[in-house]
């Protein structure tokens, strides 16, 4: 069986490759701040979040199917609940009663497997109790495709006929097997039997008349005749014990399977609290085709900024539909860095199929989602600022595809303005010829003119605010690149602490 709870059609991978800058991302969108809001402590739901997280998916099919899964979550949460925490105690309490399971003799396995199965069998109980009372407050595929196969397979029926073969497993009237002579007179073919109707006769018993069968016994110290019937017996358990394994690790993989998918929509709903309690908006985004452009928020915001302030955090609103290229300029301290994390997390979070930190959200699903931030200055002195960033560049370079969003964060700012507008227009325009989408957040005054004045139809131009009275209020607004960053601000507000 399948859970169906990430995908229609096959299982979420845990172990599955993580794109090459990880890293980066971690570092650059704090996701380390997001991902702890989801895992609430649980180093389990913190794997499985940061996975899902950053091995997204990249069609809108898929994100919607996901999304409307999350969408029961959130509105059946205690139900959600319930079944995650019945499945992980199956998981661990057959793991606590079974750590041994180094042993895979025929012998061992007939002993040990039925055990767990009878183990798993109440636990599937339980949960098909839940599936019969709660499956009709479920809408979405996933969960309606779970709850019918669970109410399908695991009827009364199947659990009468389930015990009945347990029972029988248990070989209260000893193991009977048969076997043939083979070359040698060796035995071969060997059969484990039905031992319920060859019990012997009273007369048998007695030793009364014909009989239909002999027996002798092994003295209790001749070792080599018990290693001789332990191999017998191996012979004969060997087909029934490598089912019955098969049966013990079918139903073992299942509850692990999902247990791990249901771990990511538990990390949403800790998540979704966490927000909820702030009384920060969410949504449901809008996963589009990469062609034509779409792009388009509503009260978009920092979440991990969030997550770290008491306040809540100021959102952004803009429509850049039909535009592969957004050019960020402005004041200082004015929430440029913010919102492009902001736009990275709510990638992020929609490519995974989550809710988005925003009061709507609409966006083209790309392939990859990359980052050029400003790093602290070499410690070691081994190389240059500029030298750093460009090494990085070469890195996004070589791992790079088209359909893949790359946000720039302040980069080539190390050197001077003509050089930097320079190296930064060419890698831009480099970029957007390979179907890449960029923001990209600058200083650079003669870059952001240039792309104003040749590209202005297919770029959306944004401004850090600034209040008369030289105060931010995180808002960013569209209007053509400014060519100050209000430097001055900065310089009055450390004056005026000296002074």
């Amino acid at each position: 069986m399948k859970a169906h709870l990430m995908y229609r059609d096959e299982d979420f991978n845990l172990n599955q490759p993580l794109p090459p800058n990880e890293a980066d991302l971690v570092h650059d969108l704090d996701l380390d701040t997001l991902l702890g809001a989801m895992a609430n402590g649980d180093e389990f739901l913190l794997r499985v979040s940061r996975t899902a997280l950053l091995a997204g998916l990249n069609g809108p099919d898929a994100i919607v199917y996901r999304q409307q899964v999350l969408a029961d979550c959130m509105a059946n949460h205690e139900v959600v609940r319930q079944i995650y925490d019945l499945v992980v105690k199956a998981v661990a309490d057959v793991r606590r009663h079974f750590w041994f399971a180094s042993n895979n003799s025929p012998s061992h396995l007939m002993y040990q497997s039925p055990q767990i199965i009878e183990m798993f069998v109440g636990f599937l109980k339980q949960l098909y109790t839940i599936a019969d009372k709660q499956s009709a407050d479920f809408t979405s595929q996933g969960w309606t495709t779970l709850f019918t196969v669970l109410k399908n397979e695991l009827d009364a029926e199947y659990f009468s006929v389930i015990e009945e073969q347990l029972q029988q497993l248990k070989f209260k009237e000893g193991t009977l097997i048969s076997a043939q002579l083979g070359p040698a007179n060796n035995g071969v073919n060997y059969v484990l039997r039905d031992p319920r109707h060859t019990k012997q006769t009273w007369k048998e018993r007695l030793g009364v008349g014909g009989r239909k069968s002999f027996s002798f016994e092994i003295p209790p110290r001749d070792e080599a005749g018990s290693q001789a019937l332990a191999d017998i017996l191996n012979r004969g358990d060997n087909l029934a014990a490598n089912a019955l394994a098969q049966a013990a690790d079918h139903i073992s993989d299942f509850f692990t399977m999902l247990r791990t998918e249901l771990a990511f929509y538990v990390g949403c709903l800790n998540l979704h609290e966490h927000l909820v309690r702030k009384g920060e908006p969410t949504c449901i985004a809008r996963a589009e085709d990469w062609s034509p452009a779409v792009l388009s928020f509503t009260g978009l915001y920092d979440v991990c900024l969030s997550l770290r302030n008491e306040q809540r955090v100021t959102g952004n609103d803009a429509t850049a539909d039909g535009r592969s290229l957004i050019i960020v300029t402005g004041a200082n301290s004015g929430g440029k860095s913010t919102f492009l994390r902001s736009l990275g997390l709510a990638h992020l979070m929609m490519r995974s199929g989550m809710f988005v930190a925003a009061e709507s959200f609409s966006a083209s699903v790309g392939e990859a989602l990359f980052t050029h931030f400003g790093r602290e200055e070499d410690s070691t002195m081994t190389s240059g600022k500029l030298d750093e960033e460009l090494a990085r560049m070469d890195t996004i370079v070589s791992s790079l595809k088209a359909r893949s969003v790359v946000l720039f964060n302040e980069s080539f700012s190390a050197t001077n303005e003509r050089e930097g507008s320079e190296i930064a227009r060419q890698v831009v325009r480099a970029f957007l010829d390979a179907d890449i989408r960029v923001a990209f957040v600058t200083h650079l005054y003669d870059f952001a003119e240039s792309f104003f004045l040749s590209d202005s139809a297919t770029t959306l131009f944004l401004q850090a605010g600034r209040q008369a009275d030289s105060v931010r209020n995180y808002k960013l607004i569209s209007g053509e690149p400014l060519s100050t960053s209000y430097g001055e601000d900065v310089y009055n507000r450390i004056g005026g602490w000296f002074e």
